[in-house]
């Protein structure tokens, strides 16, 4: 099973129709069973999406904002068709972005359709206006019990939302499906470097969660943020600033064989199409099919 995740950054990145393009053609090729994004974003001003849009489309029962045309998601699963790969799809919008974007998270699987998907906030604010609200966005498939979810941490020393207080509220939720038999994949932008000791990487592994990274036998250096970004500027202006971060993980609730841990999208594994590179792991449980 292949699993991949990246905060896509999506229409607020420049030339955003070549490197959607370019998404696509890496798609094409690695064929994930399942794909996490993060930052998925439309305009608020944009018509709504018409019925050959949403094909593949799954709503989930927690949200009630509308697909518009030039939502990322539904635009990447329409190339997608066209190359013959039918992905099934779920978005949705926890906050506006910028002013002028519905600002979300989407899941995609393929080939299998998604049977389930479930929404819930992980910030104390909810507050649709508020940037600093986030959710959380997680899908089921009808032949696999596990749980597949995306996710857009804050940072640990928020005093208004801090990392430490949407995790609690996250695995409270998730309790409950903790099984020995299946798997919860947590997938995502987790705001939390791995480098960074006492903070959220080690609040999450603290509690009992398996960084796919670590149970990878094959690795590269993980790393899938260099430079400023949104979030971390003032920050990377410090000395204690590391060349990289491998602030993008996808987590698991039981031990599992893991073949590799790849980042991709970083201008050596296929073209850097956001301010984050993504990162693919194979495991060697059987697909989603």
């Amino acid at each position: 099973m292949k699993l991949l995740t990246l905060n896509t950054h999506s229409l607020q990145e420049t030339h955003y129709e070549e490197k959607l393009e370019q998404f696509i053609e890496e798609i094409v090729k690695t064929q994930p069973d399942i794909i996490a994004m993060q930052e998925v974003n439309q305009s608020i001003s944009a018509p709504s999406a018409g019925p050959e849009l949403l094909s593949g489309f799954f709503p989930c029962p927690q949200e009630s904002i509308t697909v518009r045309e030039d939502n990322h998601a539904a635009q990447t699963a329409k190339r997608l068709r066209a190359h013959g790969l039918n992905y099934s799809w779920t978005w949705i919008s926890a906050k506006i972005g910028y002013g002028k974007y519905d600002e979300g998270m989407a899941l995609f699987c393929n080939p299998k359709p998604i049977t389930s998907a479930e929404s819930f906030f992980i910030s104390g604010c909810k507050d649709y206006d508020n940037w600093k609200t986030r959710k959380v966005l997680g899908i089921q498939t009808d032949v696999c019990k596990d749980w597949f979810y995306t996710v857009h941490m804050g940072w640990w020393q928020d005093t208004e939302e801090p990392f430490a207080s949407q995790w609690e509220r996250l695995e409270t939720h998730l309790q409950e499906k903790k099984t020995p038999s299946s798997n919860i994949w947590l997938m995502g932008d987790f705001n939390s470097p791995a480098q960074f000791r006492g903070q959220g990487y080690d609040c999450i592994q603290k509690t009992g969660w398996l960084d796919t990274y670590q149970l990878a036998r094959q690795k590269d250096s993980g790393i899938t943020v260099k430079g400023c970004i949104d979030g971390w500027r003032s920050f990377s202006e410090s000395e204690t600033m590391p060349n990289g971060l491998r602030m993008d993980h996808i987590w698991c609730s039981n031990t599992i064989s893991v073949q590799s841990s790849t980042v991709i999208f970083n201008g050596e594994n296929g073209p850097e199409v956001s301010d984050h590179f993504g990162v693919l792991i194979q495991t060697d449980v059987s697909s989603v099919s």
